[in-house]
């Protein structure tokens, strides 16, 4: 499909997107009318999950990425590669520029998040963001599982938003926004979802709720937030809502 056929990013259409009450619509719709131009990008979690396994039942092709820091953890990998055995799709890996990440080493040394939040969010930005801005040059609609319930940060999460990058609008849906941990639970139990490994895994009530990269990632205890094991390092500094790695810039 050519771009000139594709329907213009508009505040209009995103209203329109904005109308469409289920999220398997919502899907369907956008990968009939954009095709590869439209992307699930997802790190494997709960709700990326859910609406990989919502795109497979339409039956129509859909595209799947998801941004390696090459940092992530050995069962994520692994998982992934289940993800792709189970649904029949190829994940694409998008990874960092190693020139970038090695000069970032040399400069500030291998475990420079330990230092600032300051250095956390380069760190970041060279695993992480620069990679997505490289993916969303080539697309035009963006399906991400941010909830409004995952941290105060994201309470008002929309359904879909315009991400203004560079000159071109992007169209970013959160078809799962307003879902209910619970909700999301029943349906991963209901549809019988793969679930990474790390997710269903409770040692002395300690479990993961967010997964990254293995060393910025811990396990959180009972009455913590979700993204408190997230750069544990900084809880007494920085409030567990702002811990945001910078992938989502304009939630």
């Amino acid at each position: 499909m050519t771009e000139n056929c594709l329907p213009k990013i508009t505040n209009s259409f995103c209203y329109k997107v904005r109308q469409i009450d289920r999220p398997q619509e919502i899907l369907f719709q956008m990968f009939k009318r954009f095709e590869e131009r439209a992307v699930i990008i997802t790190s494997g979690q709960l709700t990326g999950m859910i609406i990989i396994h919502m795109a497979h039942e339409n039956g129509i092709p859909f595209r799947v990425c998801t941004v390696d820091t090459l940092r992530l953890f050995p069962e994520t990998y692994t998982f992934l590669q289940q993800v792709e055995a189970r649904y029949g799709i190829q994940i694409e890996r998008i990874k960092p520029d190693l020139k970038q990440v090695d000069r970032m080493i040399s400069q500030h040394g291998e475990f420079l998040f330990f230092d600032s939040k300051d250095k956390q969010e380069y760190c970041c930005h060279i695993r992480k963001v620069e990679p997505l801005e490289r993916l969303l040059t080539d697309i035009d609609v963006w399906f991400s599982g941010l909830r409004r319930d995952q941290s105060g940060n994201r309470s008002r999460t929309p359904k879909a938003q315009i991400i203004e990058k560079k000159g071109r609008s992007i169209l970013k849906i959160n078809p799962l926004f307003d879902w209910t941990e619970k909700q999301v639970r029943d349906f991963i139990k209901e549809h019988d979802i793969p679930i990474n490994p790390l997710l269903l895994s409770k040692v002395n009530g300690q479990s993961y709720e967010s997964l990254g990269c293995i060393i910025c990632t811990t396990p959180t205890l009972p009455g913590e937030s979700r993204r408190s094991g997230r750069w544990r390092w900084q809880n007494t500094q920085v409030e567990d809502n702002k811990k945001e790695c910078g992938l989502h810039f304009s939630i």
